[in-house]
């Protein structure tokens, strides 16, 4: 939860709560909360999803993999091909399943990363499967976030000394100098 997210500016279409916001989470919203909204089911949902999108991605490599046989470009380049998608995935694989439990420390490399990770999209694919087995994929680190703010709030609410107005009026008043 970014410091832009606490200062609220009215209250959320039905909630009358003021005060920092969860963070929706894709495929969930913010139904990671409290766990309403079909929350089991999103969570069924994103993991099978996710195997069928990665199951058929390594279908698309594999008629690419016979287009490459077909056209006879050596076995140098068909050992080159599996070995970058190989390692590009396991990249992604890694950097995906980080991302679930801490947010980046320098956006520049992750921004650098990103078609690393576009090109090993089937290890973000299987990572987003295998969190979705524990939580929605990134609701441990947002959770802790929203709660932090939530307690950071709570103690700023509870240290106000109210209207300033409210103060003076209750105090003697002083004659003013003419």
């Amino acid at each position: 939860m970014s410091e832009n997210n606490e200062a609220p500016s009215g209250p959320e279409p039905g909630s009358t709560a003021p005060g920092p916001r969860p963070e929706p989470i894709r495929f969930f919203g913010t139904t990671w909360v409290e766990h309403d909204g079909r929350y089991g089911l999103r969570r069924v949902g994103v993991a099978l999803g996710s195997l069928a999108a990665a199951v058929a991605s390594c279908f698309v490599l594999r008629f690419a993999y016979q287009g490459l046989e077909i056209a006879d470009v050596g076995s140098l380049v068909g050992i080159l091909v599996v070995l970058m998608f190989a390692v590009c995935s396991a990249v992604a694989f890694r950097k995906t399943w980080e991302g679930f439990s801490r947010r980046p420390a320098d956006r520049a490399r992750e921004d650098n990363l990103r078609g690393l990770k576009t090109i090993g999209f089937i290890g973000s694919l299987l990572a987003y499967f295998f969190r979705s087995f524990l939580e929605a994929p990134g609701e441990k680190l947002r959770r802790t976030e929203y709660e932090t703010a939530v307690a950071r709030y709570a103690k700023r609410r509870a240290t106000r000394a109210g209207n300033p107005a409210g103060r003076r009026a209750s105090k003697a008043r002083k004659p003013r100098r003419k």
